[in-house]
């Protein structure tokens, strides 16, 4: 099989952060407020501006690949595979207006709709499988999280404890037929007796689309809280091990775990059933909150950036969505 590597990664994050503060003057008494879920918000999270679009934050999060790559090499891509938390348009993703705008013409666009906080992963596998199966060679896959700035800012949401947790953000990896940086596995389990047990559901009971005057967003009651926590301590620990039976390490060989930044309790969860410190497992919690599958590359960036990865390095990208609906981790060799 044709080696496929993940050449580089880059990543946007709108706007001055917004402090804990902005919703601490909002906060209402709950029940949840103490929950692991959501207790200990982080300090500053991100929002997007009036206006922005999906396609905006893609773009945007692109530069730092343009920049180091060219122009060109954005617009010969043969795959982009894009997943967007809110969609503008319920019809359909960013994928084409992303094409149309940095003058690609992908023989494969896919806005994909499932894998919640693991879509960025998830969507490795896919545009990796993509590469191999197909005559393609390189491949960009675009995640977006939109939803704080949209969601959680509605005058009656912004009270709840889950308000201050999530953030906004874009990230974006760049997959090439190369042996520069090689994806050695992708691991994924689905748990579809847990599908749907998030819903997105408004105050006054109407579907999303329906007029109305309850503000959407979607609604955390105890049992999804408890399904949650027990799901995603146990699964993201499976799936990473699993990844590295499969390419042959024990996981203590991990030089840098990445996962999504779902809130201090699972990252500090997750580190100690895989015996890794601190230090091989970087957190922007504080700094940009809750950003969903956007985390990943968010966190994967500027760990690079710090040189917290180094040449070599065995990366494990992982995390689950919604409550064990889906869990994936890949392995990356970096720039061995």
């Amino acid at each position: 099989m044709k080696q496929i590597s993940m050449l580089d990664v880059s990543s946007y994050l709108p706007g001055n952060p917004v402090p804990v503060d902005y919703y601490a003057r909002f906060a209402e008494c709950s029940d949840q407020a103490g929950s692991a879920m959501f207790k200990a918000p982080p300090h500053h999270r991100h929002h997007l501006a009036p206006g922005e679009t999906a396609v905006d934050m893609a773009e945007r999060a692109l530069t730092g690949l343009v920049s180091r790559h060219g122009r060109e090499t954005i617009r010969a891509v043969d795959v982009i595979v894009t997943h967007t938390m809110l969609p503008d348009t319920p019809i359909h993703g960013c994928g084409g207006e992303l094409a149309h705008r940095v003058g690609a013409n992908p023989e494969w666009i896919v806005d994909l709709h499932n894998a919640g906080c693991v879509s960025f992963v998830y969507m490795l596998k896919l545009a990796r499988q993509l590469l191999q199966a197909d005559g393609a060679r390189s491949a960009l896959v675009c995640g977006v999280a939109n939803m704080a700035g949209q969601i959680y800012v509605q005058p009656q949401v912004r009270k709840t404890p889950q308000a201050p947790i999530p953030g906004d953000g874009a990230g974006v990896a760049l997959l090439t037929t190369s042996a520069e940086s090689p994806i050695l596995h992708v691991e994924t389990l689905h748990h579809n007796e847990v599908a749907g047990h998030m819903r997105f559901e408004s105050g006054d009971g109407r579907k999303y689309w329906q007029p109305g005057r309850g503000e959407p967003r979607y609604r955390f009651g105890s049992d999804t809280i408890e399904e949650a926590l027990h799901n995603g301590n146990r699964f993201v620990p499976e799936v990473v091990r699993r990844a590295c039976r499969r390419i042959g390490v024990d996981t203590e060989e991990i030089d840098v775990l990445v996962t999504n930044q779902p809130n201090r309790t699972f990252l500090r969860n997750w580190r100690e059933a895989l015996g890794l410190p601190t230090k091989r497992h970087p957190d922007t919690f504080d700094q940009c909150g809750n950003v969903f599958s956007v985390g990943v590359p968010v966190t994967l960036d500027r760990a690079i950036r710090e040189e917290t990865v180094v040449s070599g390095s065995l990366l494990m990208l992982a995390g689950f969505a919604h409550t064990g609906e889906v869990a994936a981790a890949a392995a990356v060799r970096w720039r061995p």
